[in-house]
């Protein structure tokens, strides 16, 4: 199973990095990344595979939406489930 997160808010160095150190705390694997700076605005989005979790995936969202809320910017997490649900209309 996959999992897809989105960063955006001001570029700051490390941002990738810091996204990163907490998936792979949590066993996930990042499977793909985009990203981009806008006119100093930071947007990415990371699929992570989510089979090999050490942590309950809800715990892996958790601290990933307390990271983006500590570097002041917006992270959401949504289960691939839920993401493929909502665009299939």
């Amino acid at each position: 199973m996959r999992a897809v997160i989105t960063v955006i808010g001001q570029d700051n160095v490390g941002i990738l990095a810091k996204v990163s150190n907490v998936c792979a705390d949590a066993g996930a694997n990042i499977i793909e990344v985009t990203q981009s700076v806008l006119q100093g605005m930071f947007a990415m989005i990371m699929f992570i595979d989510i089979d090999k979790l050490t942590a309950p995936y809800s715990e892996l969202a958790d601290r990933l939406v307390a990271l983006g809320d500590a570097l002041g910017l917006k992270v959401h997490v949504m289960h691939e489930d839920i993401f493929n649900a909502m665009h299939r209309i």
